[in-house]
């Protein structure tokens, strides 16, 4: 809740994570590890989330299999969500033949902002490890779920890297799952 007691949408991003901290390329290292946890898990991300914030590269590599693709139950929620690709070099979006699809070439945060008071669940950031380095360096981020495996992928796009700002959080949930992934879900921590 804001201040003024209004509920407002969590921006809400989750990560597959090696232990050395790559996000890319998780179709490399992680599918031996995804079990029934890690399936829940997904699962409860899906069903709270109703709006889709993307990056560029994501959006690239996604909306040329998901409009298409069988695999569920991911492709429709992905295939009917609304869905958000924030760009700076794009100058069009397209998603299949779904109609739900929208360029942010700037002000996200004011645009986060108005998508956030608007009715509805969390709007959940799918992949794009630049897009949320960028929402944790501006406090958009309301909670992030970093899926650690217990991999050392020793190469790849990283979440944090040098030069990053401090930023304090807080443990909200974990749990690990049959296969060693730990899921840590955190939230900013306020400062008192």
């Amino acid at each position: 809740m804001n201040d003024r007691g209004t509920n407002l949408r969590k921006v809400v991003a989750g990560l597959f994570i090696s232990l050395d901290g790559v996000t890319e390329s998780p179709d490399q290292w992680q599918f031996d590890h995804f079990d029934d946890g890690m399936m829940t898990a997904m699962g409860a991300h899906i069903a709270a989330e109703d709006t889709i914030l993307m990056g560029r590269v994501t959006y690239q590599e996604w909306a040329s299999y998901w409009p298409t693709a069988t695999d569920e139950p991911y492709a429709s929620h992905i295939n009917n969500a609304p869905k958000y690709v924030v760009s700076t070099t794009l100058n069009k979006v397209e998603w299949g033949d779904w109609h739900n699809v929208t360029l942010i070439k700037s002000n996200l945060a004011e645009e986060i902002a108005r998508l956030k008071r608007q009715p509805g669940k969390n709007i959940g950031v799918a992949g794009s490890s630049t897009l949320v380095r960028s929402l944790l360096r501006d406090n958009l981020v309301d909670e992030l779920t970093l899926m650690i495996h217990p991999v050392v992928a020793g190469r790849g796009k990283r979440l944090f890297v040098d030069g990053s700002d401090l930023k304090r959080l807080q443990l909200v949930n974990s749990k690990v799952t049959s296969t060693g992934v730990a899921l840590l879900t955190y939230q900013p921590r306020i400062s008192e």
